[in-house]
């Protein structure tokens, strides 16, 4: 089983109000409920969405328990995500609620922490945009060490003393977070983990300003959305028959590959129309010839790139 929490406050009532929390929230909601791998949209995680905009509060205690019965129970994933103010001083961070006036009247990162330390779910996935998101799993501001147990991961908009940044009516990570788990961020088979969202959003916020922040902890490989395959598990489980010799193996073509050549080859071209597919997905790319059809037309080759080789390794050790 999968749980979610998704947390987005706009009003505040003694601090400046935010816009494009709540929107944001609700986006987080749309796609952690479902996968988007084919046309039934099967169910992902189960979503508790609380938004406090428009006069609405959401109070430090109310917060408090719902994150204290999120990582409650054991089960596969436990998911919370937080897009609201944030707030750090000396002695660490602090997520800020409606009727917060200072800062460090708001709920402690380091009592979250010790909650999910102590979560008995098999993964924890902690999701912040907020001010100083980053100051999530450091025992205090004077340090650089993180405690974070087995299990946990934390995806942090940014640093511990950087500002998170709103535009047009949305987080920058937020926005980018989206875009990574619609899709963005999938590997050829439609997996969208951890790890890769956090790559996809690092490479696209660039060198300049808010930097994300990554932090994991687990042995296991953790899937938070499946979207459409851009190649079939089937079709990759033949790579160990087409290179049997290893990811090194150079695989020699010929004309009879080639369907509209004159003397075409039917278990050839079987094998060629597979070794395209891998082309299509740079898993696959043809040597001294400009593309596939030439290097079968010519008798040239094609070998596995580097993550074609990745991919043969996964094949290879039963992981695909």
């Amino acid at each position: 089983m999968r749980k979610a929490l998704v947390i987005g406050i706009n009003h505040y009532e003694d601090i400046k109000s935010l816009n494009g929390c709540v929107n944001d929230a609700m986006e987080v909601n749309r796609v952690l409920s479902r996968h988007a791998n084919n046309e039934d949209h099967e169910k992902n995680f189960e979503v508790e969405l609380i938004t406090a905009d428009h006069g609405l509060q959401l109070s430090r205690g109310i917060l408090k328990d719902r994150i204290e019965e999120l990582f409650r129970d054991p089960r596969e994933i436990s998911l919370l995500y937080f897009s609201g103010h944030g707030h750090v001083e000396f002695t660490g961070g602090y997520l800020m609620t409606s009727e917060c006036k200072r800062g460090d009247d708001g709920l402690s990162m380091a009592e979250i922490l010790s909650i999910v330390n102590n979560s008995p779910a098999h993964n924890n996935i902690i999701i912040f945009d907020c001010c100083h998101a980053g100051s999530f799993g450091k025992s205090s501001m004077n340090t650089n060490l993180t405690s974070i147990n087995e299990g946990v991961t934390v995806l942090a908009a940014s640093a511990a003393n950087q500002y998170s940044v709103e535009k047009n009516g949305s987080g920058v990570f937020t926005r980018l977070l989206i875009h990574a788990l619609d899709g963005g961020a999938a590997s050829i088979l439609g997996e969208v983990t951890p790890g890769n969202i956090y790559g996809y959003i690092d490479k696209a916020m660039g060198e300049k300003g808010q930097r994300p922040i990554f932090m994991t902890s687990i042995r296991r490989y953790t899937n938070l959305r499946k979207v459409y395959t851009q190649i079939r598990p089937l079709h990759l489980k033949e790579m160990i028959n087409l290179f049997p010799n290893g990811p090194d193996e150079v695989f020699n073509l010929n004309p009879s590959f080639e369907p509209k050549s004159e003397n075409p080859n039917p278990e050839n071209v079987k094998k060629f129309e597979v070794l395209q597919k891998y082309n299509r997905v740079n898993l696959v790319v043809p040597v001294d010839a400009p593309h596939m059809y030439d290097a079968a037309m010519e008798s040239k080759s094609c070998k596995l790139t580097t993550q074609g080789k990745s991919y043969w390794e996964m094949v290879n050790n039963d992981i695909i």
